[in-house]
């Protein structure tokens, strides 16, 4: 795999604290009026009521913001070096990556196939983070477990 493309590995904590704030954020879901301006939008739509392309309308950025946070985080976190980056780690990370994509498409398959009306919608946006959430916490699980298999057999 080639390494080129991912970051240093100073990036991870940096990621860690942003994924983590953006996921927080996104649950919870505040809504800060110091966030809402008159934003420049390419598609707008008003409850599917009419379809504006090319629009400045009002919104309240606090969704976009730990939406951000949490796609930029997550990317720095799945993105960035590990301390030893070896072909072992690259192998675990190519495996992570393909474990997350089919898992997000089987999930995106049952959405299609079974969630209806608004919840969709809820269920899509989810769906966006899937891959990276997936990626991380199978990546992370691998190498962990592998970390402890290799500390068990030195010390037996």
């Amino acid at each position: 795999m080639n390494t080129k493309l991912l970051l240093p590995n100073k990036f991870k904590p940096t990621g860690w604290i942003l994924l983590t704030v953006g996921i927080i954020g996104t649950i919870w879901e505040p809504s800060f009026p110091w966030l809402s301006t008159n934003v420049f939008g390419i598609i707008t739509s008003n409850l599917g009521r009419s379809l504006d392309l090319f629009k400045v309308t009002s919104d309240n950025l606090s969704n976009e913001l730990f939406w951000s946070l949490t796609i930029i985080g997550g990317l720095l976190v799945a993105f960035s070096k590990e301390k030893i980056e070896d072909e072992f780690i690259a192998n675990l990370r190519l495996s992570s990556f393909m474990w997350a994509v089919f898992i997000n498409y089987v999930v995106l398959l049952f959405t299609v196939l079974f969630v209806y009306g608004p919840s969709f919608i809820s269920v899509m946006l989810t769906n966006m983070f899937t891959v990276l959430i997936i990626f991380i916490i199978r990546f992370n699980y691998v190498l962990y477990k592998a970390s402890r298999k290799l500390a068990n057999e030195k010390y037996n």
